[in-house]
């Protein structure tokens, strides 16, 4: 075997790995996903909701 042909089985390699690694980090991040910013909106309006109708009822 030459050199070359193992350097382009090298870097064949790594692109393959680099493939599959980016496609797991990639469905990873969209599993994990943080609370969306409109359901921490909306539990603080509900808060200043309830705030409100307390100082209503006194």
């Amino acid at each position: 075997m030459k050199i070359g042909d193992m350097l382009y089985q090298l870097v064949f390699l790594i692109f393959i790995f680099g493939i599959f690694s980016g496609v797991f980090f990639f469905v990873r991040s969209l599993v994990t996903k943080q609370p969306s910013k409109s359901e921490n909106i909306e539990q603080k309006l509900d808060r200043i909701i309830d705030l409100l109708e307390k100082d209503k009822k006194n």
